[in-house]
């Protein structure tokens, strides 16, 4: 029986799917995020991303690797229920939590062929792009569906408890 949840896989398990896969001829796509709470903005990113290869992996920052970038707040939602979320979307086929501040680590292990980031960073400063490259493999951005983030639901969320708020 398939449970969309064998997709969380340990840093070692997305090493020998990967490398089987690439095996076949399979292009792999990585890209990675905290997914704190997902939305229309991430859908459309994650499809995008799909259509690039043949199987997405997402590099998802563990709780304290978001605490890190995102500050104490955050996550909203803790990283099991991030990562099994993730998994039961069908255009995702793979789930790997990492605790590093950045993916370099990941990507290394990983060697993807197609890396992938949102359109809000330049190409130069997409973490892991010199490992990729090196391999063979595109490092890509994405343009980002306008006003749509976590941050903004967030704030909207809280601003509603204002009383000014309408």
């Amino acid at each position: 029986m398939f449970d969309y949840r064998d997709k969380i896989m340990t840093w070692e398990q997305a090493k020998e799917t990967i490398a089987a896969r690439k095996k076949t001829g399979q292009k792999i796509v990585f890209t990675n995020g905290c997914f704190d709470l997902l939305h229309l903005g991430h859908l459309r990113y994650l499809a995008y991303a799909r259509n690039l290869g043949d199987f997405l992996v997402i590099g998802l920052n563990s709780d304290r690797s978001t605490r890190e970038i995102k500050g104490p707040a955050r996550p909203i939602t803790p990283e099991e229920q991030r990562a099994e979320i993730l998994t039961g979307l069908s255009i995702v086929d793979a789930v790997v939590i990492f605790d590093q501040p950045d993916p370099l680590q990941l990507i290394t292990l990983l060697k993807p062929d197609v890396l992938v980031k949102g359109g809000d960073w330049p190409l130069d400063k997409v973490i892991g792009r010199e490992v990729v490259e090196k391999n063979g493999g595109t490092v890509m951005t994405i343009p980002l569906t306008p006003d749509v983030s976590t941050t903004a639901i967030i704030n909207r969320v809280l601003n509603l408890n204002r009383p000014d708020s309408k």
